[in-house]
C-alpha cells in the first residue's frame, strides 16, 4: 500500500484560528499560516509527493489507462479470421468494434460523475470487475451477436481506468506539473491503440482468437488487484460536496457552460475519430490490399507508435512553454495536410509507401493533439475532473464508434482503399481545425499557471 501517513496536510485557517493539521491519503493545500516568511507553500496536494511515489502513480495509472485501448484494439489483427469463422461481412465485424467504443463511451459517462460524487476507488473497482467478467463471456461467445454484446460490456468495464486515472492526476496536480503528468497518460492513450495490434498479432501465433479475450480478462484481473492494493482514495469527502458541484447536473452544467471546453471536446472527438477510422479499416487495407500477414501488420503499428510518442513528448514541453492551444494550432493543421496527402498519393498510384509515410505524420499530429486536449479541459475544471474526463472519453470513443464504420460504408461493394479511409480522416481533421479557430479561439485562452 502506498505510504500516505507521512504526508503533512493542513486546512485553511479561519480569521481567528491558526492552521491545524488534517490527515488525508494524498496531502492537502497548506496555508501560509501566521508566518508567511517561513511556512512552506504547497499549491496542490501532489506537490508534497515524493518522486518515487509519483513514478509509481504514473506506472499504475498508465496501466489502467491502457486497459481501454487494449480492450478495443488487441483483436484488430483477428478481423479477417473472425469474418471467416462467423461467415459474415467486413462491415459486420467493424460493428463489434463500434459496439465496444460505444460501451466505453457510455461507461465513462456513468463512472466520471459517480467518481466525483462517491470517490475514485469504488467505481474503479466495480467497473473493472465488470470488464473481467465480460472478457470471459467474449472468449466463450458462440455467435457474432453474443460476441458483440460481450464487447459492449467489455468497453463499459474498461471505461473506469482512463477516467479515474485522469481524475486522480487532477486531484493531485495543477498548472505545469499537471501538463507533465497528463502528458504521460496521453502517451499511454496514444501509443496503446497502435501497439495493441502488434501484441494481438503476436498472440495469434500462440493461440486462437478467443485466447485474446482470455488475455484481456487476465489483464483486467491484475489491474483490479493492483488498484485495490496500491491506489488510495484521492478525493477527500469535503470536496465531494463543494458548492456548485454537489449534483451530477451541476457538474455537467459547469463543464458545458465553458466555451473552451466545448471546443477542445470537438477537437478531441474528431482527432480520435480520424485515428479510429484508420484503426478500424487498416487490417482490411494492409492485410487485404497490400497482402500483409498479421505480424507485418503489427510491425506497421509499432512504427506508427513512434510518431505518437514523438508527438506526445514534444507536446508536453511545448504546451508548458507556449500554451496547449498554440500547439494544437499546428497539430490540427498537420492532420488535415497528412490525411489529404494519403488521398493524393493513392490517386497517383504511389502504392504502399505513398500511404504509410503521410500516415506516420498523421499519427504524429494525433500525438501532439491528445495531451493538449486533456490539459485545456481538466485544468479549467478541477472540481469536476471526473465528469470532465468522462465527457472527453465518452465523446472520443462514442463519436469514433459512429464515424469509423463510415469507411466500410463508403467502400461497400468495392473494398476498403487508402482513399476511402483517408476521406473520413480528412473530414474529421477539418472539423477539428474549425472548432479550434471558431470555438476555442486560441488568443482568448489564458496561459497556464506555474
Amino acid at each position: 500500500m502506498l505510504d500516505t501517513a507521512s504526508v503533512p496536510t493542513q486546512r485553511p485557517a479561519g480569521p481567528d484560528t491558526a492552521p491545524r493539521p488534517q490527515g488525508s491519503p494524498t496531502g492537502a493545500i497548506r496555508t501560509l499560516g501566521s508566518n508567511p516568511a517561513t511556512a512552506p507553500i504547497v499549491l496542490h496536494p501532489g506537490d508534497s509527493i515524493s518522486h518515487r511515489r509519483r513514478v509509481l502513480y504514473i506506472i499504475l495509472l498508465g496501466a489502467l489507462t491502457a486497459l481501454g485501448p487494449f480492450t478495443i484494439d488487441l483483436y484488430l489483427p483477428a478481423f479477417p479470421v473472425l469474418q471467416e469463422d462467423f461467415g459474415t461481412t467486413e462491415a459486420a465485424i467493424q460493428l463489434t468494434l463500434a459496439g465496444t467504443m460505444i460501451g466505453f463511451a457510455l461507461g465513462q459517462l456513468i463512472v466520471g460523475p459517480l467518481s466525483d460524487k462517491v470517490g475514485r476507488r469504488l467505481p474503479l473497482l466495480v467497473v473493472t470487475a465488470l470488464h473481467v467478467v465480460a472478457s470471459i463471456a467474449a472468449a466463450l461467445a458462440p455467435s457474432l451477436e453474443l460476441l458483440s454484446v460481450a464487447r459492449v460490456f467489455m468497453g463499459a468495464g474498461a471505461a473506469a481506468g482512463g477516467v479515474v486515472a485522469a481524475a486522480i492526476v487532477r486531484d493531485l496536480f495543477g498548472g505545469r506539473r499537471l501538463v507533465v503528468m497528463l502528458s504521460r497518460l496521453a502517451l499511454v492513450s496514444g501509443v496503446a491503440p497502435v501497439l495493441a495490434p502488434l501484441v494481438g498479432s503476436a498472440l495469434l501465433i500462440l493461440m486462437p482468437w478467443r485466447g485474446i479475450f482470455v488475455v484481456l480478462g487476465i489483464y483486467g484481473s491484475i489491474m483490479l488487484v493492483a488498484a485495490a492494493v496500491f491506489i488510495p482514495e484521492t478525493l477527500p469527502p469535503a470536496r465531494r460536496h463543494e458548492r456548485g458541484a454537489t449534483t451530477v447536473w451541476q457538474r455537467y452544467k459547469s463543464v458545458f457552460s465553458d466555451r473552451v471546453f466545448i471546443g477542445v471536446l470537438i477537437i478531441g472527438g474528431m482527432t480520435f475519430s480520424g485515428l479510429f477510422s484508420y484503426l478500424s479499416s487498416s487490417s482490411f487495407l494492409f492485410q487485404g490490399l497490400y497482402d500483409f500477414d498479421p505480424q507485418q501488420y503489427g510491425m506497421l503499428f509499432a512504427v506508427n507508435s513512434l510518431g505518437v510518442v514523438l508527438g506526445v513528448q514534444a507536446a508536453s514541453r511545448l504546451a508548458a512553454r507556449y500554451g496547449p492551444q498554440w500547439v494544437m494550432a499546428w497539430s490540427t493543421g498537420v492532420l488535415v495536410v497528412s490525411a489529404s496527402a494519403i488521398i493524393v498519393t493513392d490517386q497517383l498510384g504511389l502504392g504502399l509507401w505513398g500511404t504509410v509515410i503521410p500516415l506516420f505524420f498523421f499519427m504524429t499530429g494525433c500525438g501532439f493533439t491528445f495531451p493538449c486536449v486533456q490539459v485545456l479541459a481538466l485544468d479549467r475544471h478541477g472540481k469536476a475532473a471526473g465528469t470532465a474526463q468522462s465527457i472527453i472519453g465518452a465523446t472520443n470513443f462514442g463519436v469514433a464508434g459512429v464515424i469509423s464504420p463510415l469507411v466500410g460504408w463508403l467502400a461497400a461493394g468495392s473494398g476498403i482503399t487508402a482513399t476511402t479511409m483517408a476521406s473520413v480522416m480528412v473530414g474529421c481533421a477539418v472539423i477539428g481545425v474549425l472548432a479550434l479557430w471558431l470555438v476555442v479561439r486560441p488568443r482568448t485562452v489564458a496561459r497556464l499557471a506555474p
